[in-house]
Formats: C-alpha cells, sequence, structure tokens
C-alpha cells in the first residue's frame, strides 16, 4: 500500500517536471484501431527534432544518442545505421541457437555448485547477451574484460532508466573507448557519415544498451513467469522439444510484459483518424502495455494457451513493433534465442520465485534455482524471500522518487536534445 502511493507520488512529480507534451495512446480519444493506425503512420515517423521530451531518453542513453538508431530521424544516416544493424544480425536460426546456447550454458557453469542458487535473474542474463550480441558485431568469443564492460554499461543505463540509481557516464564512457579502439574489428560495414566517435556509440547504443538490455529484460520476464507457474514449468520440462508450447509462452511473457513502456513519436503532417486530426508537430505517446491488454479475456491472467488459436498478427500484440514503423531489426533472432537459453536454463534446473512481477522488474527479478537432479524443499526459502521483495518494494519506491525526478530534472536542465538540434539548425 505504502508503496503504491509513493508509485503514485513519483507519476505525479514526473507529469509536473516533465510538463504535458504528449498526447496518450490508446486513451478515450484514441482506441486500440486507432493506435494501430496511428503507430502505422507515414505521418508518425519524427524520432527526437522538436520534441523536448526526447531530452529525457537522450539524457538517459547517453553518451551518443543522437546517433542510437531509435532516434536518428528519417533521412542518409539512419538508412546507413539501419543497414549496419541488419548485416549484424543477418544471421542463420540454427546459428543464432547454437550461439545463444553456448554463451548461456557458459555463464551458467560460472554459478556455485548448491543445491539452491538465489539470483537476480536480470543480472544472470545480462553476461549472456552480453557475449551474444559481442560474437556477432567481432565474430569472436567474448574475452571477460570486454564482457565487464558490456554488463556495467547495460546496467547502468536500464538501473537508471528505472531510477533505482544515477546515471554514471565514466562507466559508460569506458565502453564507448573500448569499442572506438576496436572500430577496424567490426565485419558489417559501419555507417560512412559517421564519424569515429558516433560509429563507436551507434554500437554501443544499439548492441550493448538496448540489445543487451532488452534480451535481458526479456528473459526475466519469461523466466520468472515460468518460475511462478507450475504448471506452465512442468509441460516446458516434460516435453522440451515442443517449440509450439514454448513459442506461446514466450509470446504470453512479450504480451504481459512489453519490454517498451512508452514510445513517442512526432507526428511530421496531419493525421486523420476516427474524425479527429492530430496536428503536425505533435508527440504521441504510445502505450505498448495498455495496448497489448485491449482486445483480450482476462488479460491480467497469465495464460499462454490463449495463443493456441490465436495468432499473434491478428491480436493486439507488437512485441517487436510493425514493419510499415520501423519494426525492432532483431525480431527475427529475438524469439530463437530466447527459446535456445530458456531450455538451458530449464535443463539444469527447477525455477521458482515468490516476488512481486510487474513490466518494470525494478527488483531485477529474485528467483531461486534448484539443481534439478536434488529437487531440494523451497518453501522456507520463498517464504523468506516473499518477506524480504515486501519491505525492499517501500524503500526501492522511495529510492525511484527521489532519484527519478532529480534525473527527470537534469535532463531538463541539460537539455541535450534540445541544444542539438538548435545548434544544427
Amino acid at each position: 500500500m505504502i508503496a503504491a502511493k509513493v508509485v503514485a507520488l513519483r507519476e505525479r512529480i514526473f507529469a509536473w517536471v516533465n510538463g504535458e507534451e504528449g498526447l496518450p495512446v490508446p486513451s478515450d480519444r484514441f482506441d486500440a484501431a486507432a493506435f494501430r493506425e496511428l503507430y502505422a503512420s507515414p505521418a508518425a515517423h519524427g524520432r527526437s527534432k522538436g520534441a523536448g521530451l526526447s531530452d529525457l531518453f537522450w539524457y538517459w542513453l547517453a553518451p551518443g544518442p543522437q546517433v542510437h538508431q531509435e532516434h536518428l530521424e528519417n533521412g542518409p544516416r539512419y538508412e546507413q545505421a539501419a543497414r549496419t544493424t541488419r548485416q549484424v544480425l543477418a544471421v542463420p536460426k540454427p546459428r543464432i541457437e547454437e550461439l545463444a546456447r553456448r554463451c548461456a550454458a557458459g555463464v551458467l557453469d560460472e554459478l556455485p555448485r548448491k543445491e539452491i542458487t538465489e539470483v537476480r535473474l536480470r543480472d544472470l542474463m545480462m553476461p549472456i547477451w552480453a557475449e551474444v550480441y559481442y560474437e556477432l558485431v567481432f565474430h569472436e568469443p567474448c574475452p571477460r574484460p570486454a564482457r565487464d564492460l558490456i554488463v556495467a554499461n547495460a546496467d547502468d543505463v536500464v538501473t537508471s532508466l528505472k531510477g533505482s540509481g544515477l546515471r554514471h557516464m565514466r562507466r559508460r564512457n569506458r565502453l564507448t573507448a573500448y569499442l572506438k579502439g576496436r572500430l577496424g574489428d567490426v565485419r558489417a560495414q559501419l555507417p560512412e557519415l559517421f564519424s569515429p566517435d558516433e560509429q563507436a556509440w551507434y554500437l554501443q547504443g544499439a548492441f550493448f544498451n538496448t540489445a543487451v538490455v532488452q534480451m535481458s529484460e526479456a528473459m526475466t520476464h519469461l523466466l520468472l513467469a515460468v518460475a511462478q507457474h507450475e504448471k506452465v514449468q512442468d509441460r516446458l520440462v516434460r516435453e522440451p522439444g515442443d517449440d509450439d508450447y514454448l513459442d506461446r509462452v514466450i509470446n504470453e511473457a512479450l504480451r504481459a510484459f512489453p519490454l517498451f513502456g512508452i514510445a513517442h513519436r512526432i507526428t511530421t503532417e496531419d493525421i486523420e483518424v476516427g474524425g479527429t486530426t492530430v496536428h503536425s508537430g505533435s508527440v504521441l505517446l504510445f502505450n505498448y502495455a495498455a495496448y497489448q491488454n485491449s482486445g483480450f479475456e482476462r488479460p491480467e491472467v497469465f495464460d499462454p494457451d490463449r495463443w493456441e488459436h490465436l495468432s499473434p498478427k491478428d491480436a493486439t500484440f507488437i512485441p517487436f513493433g510493425v514493419t510499415a514503423n520501423r519494426a525492432c531489426p532483431a525480431r527475427g533472432v529475438a524469439p530463437v534465442s530466447m527459446r535456445a537459453v530458456a531450455r538451458e536454463v530449464l535443463r539444469r534446473f527447477t525455477l521458482a520465485s515468490s516476488v512481486s512481477h510487474t513490466r518494470s522488474i525494478p527488483h531485477r527479478g529474485p528467483c531461486l534455482l534448484a539443481d534439478r537432479r536434488s529437487e531440494p524443499p523451497l518453501r522456507s526459502a520463498l517464504d523468506r524471500m516473499r518477506r524480504r521483495d515486501r519491505r525492499e518494494d517501500v524503500t526501492r519506491s522511495l529510492t525511484q522518487l527521489v532519484l527519478g525526478s532529480y534525473m527527470v530534472w537534469d535532463a531538463r536542465r541539460k537539455r541535450l536534445c534540445r541544444n542539438y538540434f538548435g545548434g544544427s539548425a
């Protein structure tokens, strides 16, 4: 109850500091159908130019937010960045599956050999995806020092995004310096219109920030849901080769816990939708969670079986965006690699967790990993985990209130986005 009140207060403070800059979609004004229409509109492709709201995203994505692929405006620079990303991710499915499995096995082998190991799933997943994306970029196994740099960078980004800690630019800049020294080792053709600094920032933002963070979050949601739904876990273990069922579990995790909270887009022309005119220069705030909860029976229930007779393309479900508006470039490799990592974890461990499960997972996904060969009792450990999570929820919410409010204010003060476009105008 206290934590919920603190969260509500934090949202009011953010709204006050951040200002009223956007049109929420969906909302009373725009339903789910309008969401899809607006999201796919060619006139809703603007990224950062002209939107003060971008100051906050640029603050969190620094260094080099101006060349982060998600925030590049349409044009030759974006096209070159998108080409490079496609080249890096153009991997046959068997190869990405084996790569993800191998990296997962290596990281899991580092865990202490105990009957029960308590982990924070996001912390466990980050080294796996750091190794996966390093190898995709550099075509060689990831050395431990590089992995440590990548994990430190990704953890700093996502921790500050959630208001659980302040950003640390020295930590991020160490990865930038490393990548700048490795530009000649990248197999893909880097964007020619980018300076060496910008090429390093692009790699850092696309692969060692967004990719590592989002895949770690996706796997945390998936494994935490499995840990808290015994029947789902039992079936996955009993039928390890059933790709269809595992894909339904992955889809349900991505539906219930979308990786993106709110995406903003700036309209470049007037858009007519449902008898309403959205004027040029408007900031549309696309709420993925609200959209993916609409159109489903009992959306609050985690139910993989809902996908048995429902096609994702026919549902209010866009885990990787839509093709008409820069769909996630990793949409082809993400489900395959998630499947491989999930199987490697479940082959070794029984998962159990008693913590709250929300989209933001600020607690990083506490979970018990029990050696599947011994199946030790977990009840007392789960009771302790539950009590600790409730205590931490209050202090964590207060931390997010204070640090999140400060960072919103600091981003407004620095005006990273507006100063960049103002200086280049």
